[in-house]
């Protein structure tokens, strides 16, 4: 048989399924369509081919035991061959109309089995490990605790060529070139895959590689007898789809124990974080065995990951595999100035530089000279100092705890200068700087403003308690006293002149724009001050600017200890010899006064019932509240002078306006004064009643009523009412209060637009309760009735 006339057997993938499905239908015709089952299948129609195939997706049995029930029933090997023949071309005719979604595409994602073991911390139930556990400072122990670091295979790699093949396992078979089909081979519990009308392939054990070239000749075996010859123009290819799960068992020294379900992709590292790694309390992490048929294939060291990402001992897992992780030997304690201090697990031969490369060496702050071992011996404690030259020949012991200290904060050829020279800081005690005019010389020199007489040397004595060494610098600079050898530590201090006296500054205040502080220069002038705070003010008396000096000396007692200086300057601040000759001094205050007749525009304001109301000047010191409302051009008609409101300081003036206006010359017609405030109102027809009544309101002014009519509108007095205190306010502020004559009460008139106010009685807390009261009266009572007794017995005597 050609290639060409056997291609059609070989379908896309999704029909390998179809044609198994075969012997299903077989059994469905067995049993439910005798009629059929006894005919020859050329005379079957399309439709019940397909119903049948449809029958048999609900089968259970296996495949050869569905051929062992169709030969019983008398069918023969070429009836199941034409049976499936004709699925095939049914199904394969059904597949060329929509290729595109068919079920072969060989490109489809690989996946991996579901079912897979977890870890118990990503599954929601509590973790394994203890509080220590997650505290621990042993290395390496946080990284099976990291959630983001699983270790789970990446599905989506090409086929490793030595991926051993196995049981559930799904191989891809791909024809390409003159022919072109496509196969989903599913490796069965026995081992083999099936090809349609070829004999299974045993491919159980075998690499990718291996089943694909047993495959392969399988196919020559059954028609493709040029496949992958040169020339032939027909290739096949194999890869694994649909992955299986194995099962591994960790055993030893780790946090949780048992058998897992990985993926057959799995590797070591896969397999240690679903058992939580290595316990830190016991496990080792440098001697982790991975066994396969009781042999120990390979001893995984997890620092070579942990130190170098080496991924050498992560190797792939196979079904039932063991992991033993061993206890550890020999762990020492790496503590103080390294860069990983932590718990370190040590093979046999490693010395004490394997253990400090491990902790990341030495950091910045570390003393190196020097390494302290605490190590424990068969009865007590021992104490060893390590030098640099023994660190590669030292043997760290089980128990070992190496402390690396860490430098002291003080220099070994340090000198500092501060103060008053042009570069202050710290230098080197070196040949050459190796005295204090030397120090002096390095830092570029003194200042303008450094204190020569007197420099401070602060040495650190033996005892390391600071000496203070004074010197005369001026002295010691021009050669006159011999210089001073400086010693390790040694600080120079350069006063500046500034640092020895009070700050200097002087004052200006008054008619100027910005009246400050500033710093005291030399030279500077009264005209320099005055410039710098912005100049004379628009009322400024340039020819009155008083000067006020403090005498520095100590002043005999009862004498003045300021004098006083007197100036008339240009008011455009020229320079002139007067000016110029006087030159101010520290702490000098210098006042500028007003003009004595200088005002700024005052103003007043009107509003309500006048011809004009708002904002008025003030004309002059005598004009009055009569004026102001003459200059408004008068009342209006509607003008009701009683409720005028005069305003000063947003308080309201008591003044009776309506006196004012019917006589000017009253007292009540008060002066003006800036900002004041003058409200004319409409007459109000509402009388106001607050205070201790029992409902305050407001009610309508009828003329003719008194306090007592508006009081009894408002429900009465309460009972803590103080009638007697009640009083009245009027519109324009004033307010009258009950009067008392001979035991009668005269009550204020009520005007439109009054408030009536009651007082209420202040609360006396002196009053006793009645639980009180009853308790005084009993005291009294027992008390007169002790004292009745005492007297009859005296009078009985």
């Amino acid at each position: 048989m050609s290639v060409k006339n056997v291609s059609f057997l070989f379908l896309p993938r999704s029909l390998h399924a179809h044609i198994r499905l075969f012997i299903s239908v077989l059994a469905f015709c067995i049993s439910s369509v005798p009629m059929i089952a006894q005919s020859r299948v050329d005379q079957l129609s399309d439709d019940q081919v397909v119903e049948f195939y449809r029958r048999a997706q609900a089968s259970g049995l296996s495949e050869t035991q569905i051929e062992q029930a169709a030969m019983s029933q008398g069918y023969t090997l070429d009836d199941i061959t034409k049976m499936r023949r004709r699925l095939v071309q049914i199904r394969s005719q059904a597949g060329r109309g929509n290729r595109s979604n068919s079920s072969f595409d060989t490109s489809a994602v690989r996946t991996s089995p579901t079912g897979l073991s977890r870890r118990a911390d990503t599954l929601g139930l509590p973790r394994l490990d203890s509080a220590s556990l997650r505290r621990s400072r042993v290395f390496g122990a946080s990284l099976f605790q990291n959630a983001g670091l699983s270790f789970e295979p990446d599905i989506r790699i090409a086929t490793p060529k030595n991926y051993i093949v196995g049981p559930d396992d799904e191989i891809l078979l791909d024809i390409y070139g003159a022919s072109s089909e496509n196969f989903r081979l599913r490796v069965t519990p026995e081992g083999t895959v099936k090809i349609p009308n070829l004999a299974p392939v045993q491919v159980s054990g075998l690499t990718v590689e291996q089943a694909e070239q047993r495959i392969i000749a399988r196919l020559k075996q059954g028609g493709f007898k040029d496949l992958g010859t040169a020339g032939s123009g027909t290739y096949a290819s194999a890869s694994v789809g649909k992955i299986r799960s194995i099962r591994v068992t960790l055993v030893g020294e780790v946090v949780r124990p048992g058998t897992y379900t990985v993926s057959s992709l799995g590797s070591a590292f896969n397999a240690l974080y679903l058992a939580g790694g290595p316990n830190p309390e016991t496990g080792s992490f440098r001697r982790i065995q991975v066994i396969r048929g009781n042999r120990v294939v390979r001893t995984i060291d997890l620092y070579d990951f942990l130190l170098r990402a080496d991924q050498r001992d992560n190797i792939r897992l196979q079904d039932q595999d063991v992991i033993r992780v061993a206890e550890y030997q020999t762990r020492v304690d790496m503590q103080g100035e390294v860069r990983r201090p932590y718990l370190f697990e040590l093979l046999p031969g490693e010395t004490f530089q394997t253990l400090l490369n491990f902790a990341g060496g030495f950091n910045d702050e570390a003393y190196t000279a020097s390494v302290s071992v605490r190590r424990n011996t068969a009865k007590e404690r021992q104490v060893i100092n390590l030098t640099p030259d023994e660190f590669a020949r030292f043997t760290p012991q089980r128990g070992d705890r190496f402390t690396v200290g860490r430098i002291l904060n003080r220099y070994e050829n340090r000198v500092q200068v501060v103060g008053a020279v042009m570069r202050p800081g710290d230098y080197a005690l070196e040949p050459g700087l190796t005295t204090v005019g030397e120090l002096i010389r390095r830092a570029d020199g003194l200042r303008k403003d450094a204190f020569t007489n007197r420099a401070t040397i602060f040495r650190e004595r033996d005892n390391s308690e600071t000496e203070v060494i004074p010197f005369d610098l001026k002295a010691l600079l021009n050669g006159q006293t011999a210089d001073i050898a400086l010693r390790r530590q040694d600080s120079i201090v350069v006063q500046s002149i500034r640092n020895l006296r009070e700050a200097y500054f002087v004052t200006i205040q008054g008619a100027v724009n910005r009246p400050d502080t500033v710093d005291f220069a030399t030279n500077m002038t009264v005209s320099d001050l005055i410039a710098l705070a912005g100049g004379f003010q628009e009322g400024a008396s340039a020819n009155r600017v008083e000067i006020a000096r403090r005498l520095r000396g100590d002043t005999t007692a009862g004498h003045t200890n300021t004098e006083i200086y007197r100036f008339s300057l240009d008011r455009s601040l020229q320079l002139n010899e007067a000016d110029a000759r006087f030159v101010l001094q520290p702490f000098d205050i210098v006042y500028v006064r007003t003009q004595p007749f200088y005002e700024a525009q005052q103003q007043v304001f009107v509003n309500g019932e006048v011809m004009h109301p708002g904002l008025y000047a003030i004309l002059s010191r005598t004009e009055r509240i009569a004026d102001l409302i003459q200059r408004a051009g008068g009342l209006k008609q509607d003008a009701y002078l009683p409720g005028a409101q005069f305003i000063r300081n947003r308080q309201v003036v008591g003044t009776n306006i309506a006196a004012v206006m019917g006589n000017p010359k009253i007292e009540g017609n008060l002066l003006l004064q800036d900002r004041d405030t003058l409200l004319i109102p409409r007459r109000s027809d509402l009388v106001g009643v607050q205070g201790a009544v029992l409902n305050p309101t407001t009610v309508s002014y009828e003329q003719g009523m008194n306090l007592k009519d508006y009081i009894s509108l408002s429900g009465g007095f309460t009972e803590n009412a103080r009638v007697s205190r009640s009083y009245v306010v009027y519109p324009n502020g004033r307010k009258d209060r009950t009067k008392h004559f001979l035991g009668l009460k005269k009550f204020p008139k009520i005007q439109p637009g009054s408030t009536i106010v009651v007082p209420f009685k202040p609360m006396d807390d002196r009053k006793l309760t009645p639980s009180e009261r009853i308790g005084t009266f009993s005291l009294i009572g027992t008390l007169a009735a002790t004292l009745t007794t005492i007297i009859i017995n005296l009078t009985r005597k």
